[in-house]
């Protein structure tokens, strides 16, 4: 039955186009007492009625007024009421604060063309990269996600580098951490105001992923194995890999991207809504 009095948690809103050419949003509400997912539509004319930033990931909302199905996980919903208003993401000192972290891992790489390029690189992109999130749903989805998510490879990164007898080249690896995600500054972008994250079509018009942009401007710049890294750390073609992991022989190091990455990806798997804390 449907509940007036139910707090739920936004966890991710997108508009499209209807067949007659109007707006139609996609809401997609969880409620915290069981993690049971409602799924929700919204017309162009009764999203007008609202301000955009009731969508942002982790708000808690109230169903005001709506029109269940049977099953009362699917809804059309016609009134919202906004509980408590998450965070929009890192504030400007925590972005500061890791960009310069990430800039003190960029000084340690020896390799001098490297090191320019990523100093370089950081300079011209460092509004972009400040305010990206990491990714729309699945991980990091705020503002600052990608700076918070880089800085964690980063350090995984630095703890696990000495553990092994190989020698495991520390510049290569620090640089992969830095630009596996680099094309998600050009992928995604975020409303600063209402916090809602999209794909920028632009970006789509000319590259295939985040994970091709990565992996050709390594390649570009000579960087081959860090450009084989990048390939490889989403470890399946069906995931958006380009070097699928399965394969046989390949180099260790290029396993070495995708476990750091995930390890962020899996224990940072939280919006906005636990930034509070």
């Amino acid at each position: 039955m449907f509940d007036t009095e139910t707090i739920y948690e936004v966890v991710i809103f997108s508009v499209g186009d209807t067949k007659s050419g109007t707006k139609m949003g996609k809401l997609q509400l969880k409620n915290p007492k069981d993690d049971t997912i409602l799924n929700c539509i919204l017309w162009e004319e009764t999203m007008n009625r609202m301000e955009p930033k009731i969508f942002r990931t982790g708000n808690q909302l109230r169903i005001v007024s709506a029109t269940f199905n049977e099953k009362f996980n699917n809804c059309l919903i016609s009134a919202l009421e906004l509980v408590k208003e998450a965070k929009l993401g890192i504030d400007k000192t925590e972005q500061d604060k890791l960009y310069n972290e990430i800039l003190g891992y960029i000084n340690k790489i020896s390799d001098e063309k490297m090191r320019k390029f990523l100093l370089d690189y950081f300079e011209e992109n460092e509004v972009g990269i400040k305010i990206t999130p990491a990714a729309k749903l699945m991980h990091h989805n705020y503002l600052g996600g990608l700076l918070v998510h880089t800085h964690e490879c980063l350090k995984i990164a630095e703890a696990n580098l000495n553990l092994f007898n190989a020698k495991i080249d520390s510049d290569k690896v620090y640089a992969a951490c830095i630009l596996h995600d680099i094309g998600k500054i050009f992928e995604y972008k975020i409303n600063t105001e209402s916090g809602l994250i999209d794909y920028d079509e632009n970006f789509r018009k000319e590259w295939l992923s985040h994970s091709q942009y990565g992996f050709s401007i390594c390649m570009l710049q000579g960087f081959k194995e860090v450009a084989k890294m990048i390939a490889a750390h989403h470890a399946r073609t069906e995931w958006g890999a380009i070097l699928d992991l399965n394969q046989k022989d390949l180099e260790p190091l290029v396993y070495l991207i995708h476990h750091i990455d995930d390890l962020s990806a899996k224990y940072g798997r939280i919006n906005v809504s636990f930034l509070e804390n």
